[in-house]
Formats: C-alpha cells, sequence, structure tokens
C-alpha cells in the first residue's frame, strides 16, 4: 500500500486497450514507451504490453476501416489511471481506448495475441509451402 500525502492510494490490476490511427503506426514504439513510463515513474507496474498490428474494425470510426491495436495490463493507483485516460482523450492518433479493472496478474498470453500468432504461423506456413515455378 502507498501512500500519496495523507490518503492512502491502493494499486489496482487494470487492463488497457488502445486503437491507433493506422496513418499513426510508426508511432506505436513511442507510445509503447511512453505509457510504460508513465506507469513506472509513478510507482506502477507494467506485467504484460502486446502489440496486435493493423486489425479491420467491425465498422469505420473517424472514416477509417482499421486500426492498430495495443494491450497493456499495468498495476497502478486509481488516479493515475484517470490521468492517462485523459491524456488518450487529447491524442489525435488514438482513436479509442478502453480501461477496465481486471482480478489480477495475468498469466500467459491473452486470448487476442494467441489468434494474432496463429495468423502469423499460417503466413509464415503459407510461404514456405508455395509451389516453386
Amino acid at each position: 500500500m502507498e501512500t500519496n500525502g495523507e490518503n492512502p492510494v491502493s494499486s489496482r490490476h487494470y487492463e488497457l486497450v488502445l486503437m491507433v490511427h493506422p496513418d499513426q503506426s510508426e508511432q506505436v514504439p513511442g507510445m509503447i514507451d511512453r505509457c510504460k513510463t508513465f506507469v513506472t515513474t509513478r510507482g506502477g507496474t507494467v506485467h504484460r504490453v502486446e502489440d496486435w498490428g493493423r486489425r479491420q474494425l467491425a465498422y469505420p470510426i473517424l472514416k477509417v476501416a482499421k486500426a492498430h491495436y495495443l494491450l497493456f495490463n499495468i498495476e497502478c493507483s486509481k488516479s493515475d489511471v484517470r490521468e492517462l485516460d485523459h491524456s488518450f482523450k487529447f491524442n489525435d492518433a488514438i482513436i479509442r481506448h478502453l480501461c477496465v479493472s481486471s482480478p489480477g496478474i495475468p498469466e500467459g498470453s491473452s486470448a487476442m495475441m494467441k489468434v494474432v500468432q496463429k495468423e502469423a504461423a499460417k503466413k509464415v506456413e503459407a510461404g514456405t509451402s508455395a509451389p516453386e515455378k
């Protein structure tokens, strides 16, 4: 339990998903570093970061049909999550974000990351088994 002034501040586990505008995909590594730095400098912990890559959206958002997805599992205070949420609202590169409380530290890869890994394995397999001319 950390203390912030007079009020005790408890850390909670959160799952944060960001949808980045596809034109801003080259900024993704910097966004990951900034988010990790923000959490760790305030005494929090980053348990998992997953880059799901560009994926098709179910419906267009801001006239965009694809987005670059990122997942963070973090442990920090509620005030830090509010501050992160506030910063995402004013970042034009982030078209949507969602932060939800999670029950604890995640184990292994997320279900979505397993799908991404299977898709990548299929692409590699299709590339190696293509008939040569």
